[in-house]
């Protein structure tokens, strides 16, 4: 973790929360309003004393007790400045979060086993006054869909203990100060640890300021739904079956060097005198050259079912969706896959963004027992609305279990690869 550069102007007010969010939007200052925060604190703002302090509170009794027993004004002045330091730092502690604001930002596609960088933006309102000291605490957690209904409910007790420990938490300090009317940002290098939906929140931001008697925090209740991709794995290519399935040539609209003709357009130094058009050139009256279209290899549809083929096993099933989301990478790269799905549900691949909504669909899915699930199951799963059914696709690959942890991938029945 290391400070960033500052912070832009303060963009708008819905991205920011915390007590300089809402003193922007209510400026108007109030005596009232004032001592009843100082009496009776907002929601989740919090101060707990410190182990310095109650060594401090004990000194006050103690110089109290005796300051009692034998009237010594020293005794009572010294007994007036522990309460006075004592009640001081609460209230620097407090002017220290007035007029703070904070927003949390993530950057690019969350992927297991990769890191990924998180953002904490923090904006300081006060004109006059900089701010000291603060922390973020951040934890990132599987996302729970339901709520135990009753203390009885063993099995859902049993997965949220081990959603507990599935829980990363880290402390960000920022170690420098925030200026008045300035901004700085901490970051936070995060590596999921396997894919589904996970919450990413800011717990509290803290602060021991300034004498570190109390520790004041403010809950900040803001949280973020991240989808994590399945993790890219190695796989291997089996034998001659998947050249042979992509290996005859297509006519594609762009221009290469096959047969067919895709266009004519104005010679231009360098071209070949092979490929000229004497014809067209005649009745244009200036010399026109051919351009061919390109051949590329026929592409591959990519379809796996979560429903069949016996994913009994938590590990395999992870397996597979690691392979299926490195495989549907690798061949849009190469400019092979024409289209994926999952249960019948397809997305034409013509954009990097509907193989990103394909690993969307791998990051929720779930092996289903007892066969494939009904098309609103498949919706409520992967988030995805009705696709077009694809009919006979060509080159189909399909997968299928592979001994106790492995997967293969099967084009008419024949493996191709293997994870």
């Amino acid at each position: 973790m290391k400070p960033s550069s500052a912070v832009s102007a303060f963009p708008s007010p819905a991205d920011w929360h915390g007590p300089g969010a809402r003193e922007r939007a209510r400026r108007v200052f109030s005596w009232k309003a004032l001592v009843w925060a100082l009496v009776f604190p907002p929601k989740r703002h919090r101060i707990a004393v410190t182990v310095p302090g109650v060594f401090l509170i004990g000194l006050a009794m103690g110089i109290g007790t005796a300051a009692y027993n034998t009237a010594s004004n020293i005794l009572f002045i010294t007994l007036s400045l522990l309460l006075a330091c004592l009640l001081l730092s609460g209230l620097l502690s407090w002017f220290n979060f007035m007029g703070m604001a904070w927003r949390l930002r993530r950057s690019g596609p969350w992927r297991a086993g990769h890191e990924t960088l998180v953002t904490v933006e923090i904006r300081n309102e006060k004109k006059w006054l900089p701010t000291y000291g603060l922390w973020f605490d951040l934890q990132t957690h599987p996302r729970i869909a339901t709520k135990p209904e009753t203390t009885r409910d063993v099995k859902l007790k049993e997965d949220l203990a081990a959603a507990e420990k599935a829980v990363t938490r880290e402390r960000l300090f920022l170690r420098e100060r925030v200026e008045p009317q300035g901004g700085l940002s901490v970051d936070w290098v995060h590596k999921p640890a396997c894919r589904g939906e996970a919450v990413l929140e800011l717990e509290a931001v803290g602060s021991l300021f300034p004498f570190g008697f109390l520790r004041k925090s403010v809950g900040t209740g803001l949280r973020h739904t991240v989808l994590v991709w399945p993790a890219q794995i190695d796989y291997q290519w089996r034998g001659g079956a998947a050249a042979l399935a992509g290996g005859q040539g297509r006519r594609s609209a762009r221009a290469g060097a096959g047969e067919d003709l895709l266009a004519l357009r104005q010679y231009a130094d360098g071209d070949s005198h092979r490929l000229v058009h004497w014809k067209a050139s005649a009745r244009l009256g200036q010399l026109m050259v051919r351009r061919f279209a390109a051949e590329s290899p026929d592409g591959f549809t990519l379809h796996v079912e979560t429903g069949t083929g016996g994913w009994t096993r938590p590990e395999q099933f992870e397996t597979l969706c690691s392979f299926a989301g490195t495989l549907a990478e690798d061949l849009f790269a190469g400019g092979r896959l024409q289209a994926v799905g999952i249960d019948g549900e397809w997305i034409e691949t013509r954009r990097v963004r509907d193989v990103e909504a394909f690993l969307d669909a791998l990051a929720r899915a779930k092996p289903v027992v007892g066969g494939v699930p009904s098309p609103r199951e498949n919706r409520a799963a992967t988030g995805e609305g009705t696709r077009p059914t694809m009919g006979c696709a060509k080159n189909l690959i399909t997968f299928a279990p592979e001994g106790a942890r492995g997967v293969v991938a099967l084009i008419d029945g024949a493996p191709v690869a293997a994870a």
